[in-house]
């Protein structure tokens, strides 16, 4: 049965993410009472999504140490910067743009293991990027959003690195240590359990950051519609960016699908969170609206990397006749 309701929400993921966000705008304050609830449910969700890993995971820096290198540099100096310049060139307002910002530089998402699966990625290199980039977080983010937010807003570095630490850090290496101990056999009997629920914890922290930043959404205003249009944007060029440079860069397919899809998913939910928990709710906006799009552009995103990858074995093919 929670194997047919994990399947159920992930088929609908594109529609009940939206729906959650609508939901809890219309819930206002209701929806907000329940702030206190969204770094729980965040931390299960890493330690769910941890039950995957293992210490071999690491192996993979040695391997390719320029795709991981790479993927990082991308996910936390190049598109920070690419979103922070385009949110200061089209709005006037210093809150928006630390939330553009704060939504390119969170880590990467662990999700993007599914899509890397389905489209012949290098898994290991996937789980070996995630692993790094999550356990790099608490040093990584609170230096960006000092840098961005400047003097604008107070922000406590020192609680945002303990969080982060509490967050992602502890309950990952709790889920891989438990992996580790029970010699994977965790990852085939408690993950499938606990995925439905992994799931739904994203749609609450969707429903409750809704109701957080209700009072920008309640009016229509073309100030959101340019939001909604630059979070996409920023979004799609993200896919863009990482596929053209590891397509250059390493010439193998599977190692620019990896790339593509640990650089273009991110854990929102981890914004989300940083965002309602340090920043005024405005902040929250462009990170919330990234959820609307990740799933449904990461499933676009797989027709073109499989087309891709056999575009790139027919050139193979070709040039060994």
């Amino acid at each position: 049965m929670l194997k047919r309701f994990n399947r159920f929400i992930q088929k609908w993921l594109a529609l009940l993410t939206p729906l959650s966000l609508i939901i809890g705008v219309l819930l206002g304050d209701f929806g907000a009472s329940f702030l206190f609830l969204v770094p729980w449910l965040f931390a299960f969700m890493t330690f769910t999504g941890a039950l995957g890993m293992d210490f071999k995971d690491f192996g993979m820096v040695a391997k390719h140490p320029k795709a991981i290198l790479m993927s990082i540099v991308m996910l936390h100096v190049l598109l920070p910067f690419w979103g922070y310049m385009l949110s200061s060139l089209l709005f006037d307002d210093h809150l928006l743009i630390i939330g553009f910002t704060l939504a390119v530089a969170v880590p990467t998402g662990v999700t993007s293991v599914i899509w890397v699966a389905i489209t012949r990625g290098n898994l290991p290199l996937a789980l070996s990027i995630i692993l790094l980039d999550t356990l790099l977080a608490p040093v990584i983010l609170p230096i960006i959003l000092v840098m961005v937010g400047g003097t604008a807003v107070n922000l406590d570095s020192g609680e945002l690195i303990t969080d982060l630490f509490w967050m992602i850090v502890l309950p990952t290496l709790l889920g891989i240590l438990l992996n580790e101990m029970t010699r994977g056999k965790v990852k085939e009997t408690v993950s499938p359990k606990l995925a439905p629920f992994s799931k739904l914890s994203i749609l609450l922290i969707i429903l409750i950051n809704g109701s957080v930043i209700a009072p920008y959404l309640q009016t229509f205003s073309w100030n959101i519609v340019a939001i909604l249009c630059l979070v996409l944007f920023i979004t799609l060029s993200a896919y863009a960016f990482a596929l053209v440079i590891g397509h250059f860069l390493f010439k193998d397919p599977s190692i620019a699908t990896t790339v593509t899809y640990t650089v273009g998913m991110r854990n929102i939910s981890i914004g989300v969170v940083i965002a309602t928990a340090y920043f005024p709710p405005k902040v929250a906006m462009p990170v919330v609206f990234c959820m609307l799009f990740q799933q449904v552009i990461a499933s676009f995103a797989s027709s073109w990397m499989l087309r891709y990858q056999d575009h790139m074995e027919i050139l193979k093919y070709n040039s060994l006749k």
